[in-house]
């Protein structure tokens, strides 16, 4: 069976979650890029919408209620060492409720609110142009 992001580009959402000056970010367990800090975010189901996908990943893995959102920018990831290509549209809220959980420990392996101009790394090539978007990052991974 054929898998996206590895046999075919997929298709992936994120969302840039951010309160009071800060972002949140999860690293990840898996492929693509083991280790690195990421927004939440995941693969988008044949016939649902992206922006639907970004809220549920976001609620999924989070544990927070997802309110009102807007486009951010289309990532495109060529990851040669995972052998994955994605595309994936990046949203943004400010709008999210309740506290900040690690729900998916098989996934993401650690948490937290980071200052948005100060993330950690190595982060995510779909995070780096999440943060050039948002305008508030000029590091290189």
């Amino acid at each position: 069976m054929a898998r996206p992001g590895i046999d075919f580009p997929g298709v992936g959402c994120g969302l840039v979650i951010r309160r009071a000056g800060t972002v949140l970010l999860y690293k990840r367990v898996k492929p693509p890029e083991a280790g690195h800090w990421s927004i939440v975010g995941g693969k988008v189901d044949h016939m649902e919408h992206a922006l639907d996908a970004a809220r549920r990943e976001a609620e999924e893995e989070s544990g927070l209620t997802i309110g009102n959102v807007r486009f951010l920018c289309i990532s495109e990831q060529i990851i040669p060492a995972d052998g994955q290509h994605w595309l994936s549209l990046i949203y943004v809220t400010d709008d999210a409720t309740g506290t900040a959980q690690l729900t998916e420990p098989d996934k993401l392996s650690e948490m937290g609110w980071f200052d948005i101009n100060d993330p950690p790394s190595p982060l995510s090539l779909f995070a780096q142009d999440a943060f050039r978007h948002l305008g508030s990052w000029q590091g290189q991974d």
